[in-house]
């Protein structure tokens, strides 16, 4: 498999762990609440300071998923 499907794949992964059998319309905000959990810990992780991964927070991740959202939304995607 390419980089780009294993990084598919290993997103989907997350996302299903994440969700976890619950309702996603229904329980969005205990999902979001996991994903800002797991956002902190990988942020954590990956920069080793809290500062540092407050600025790859709002400088590299946030710009990436409006990125992804928005060519998403170009396919004429839909959730």
């Amino acid at each position: 498999m390419s980089k780009s499907v294993n990084d598919t794949v290993r997103a989907l992964a997350a996302a299903k762990a994440i969700i976890d059998e619950r309702d996603p319309i229904a329980k969005r905000s205990e999902i979001l609440v996991t994903t800002e959990h797991a956002i902190a810990a990988i942020l954590l992780t990956v920069m080793g300071d809290a500062r540092l991964a407050a600025g790859m927070l709002n400088n590299g991740l946030v710009p990436g998923i409006e990125e992804r959202l928005a060519y998403y939304a170009s396919k004429g995607g839909a959730a």
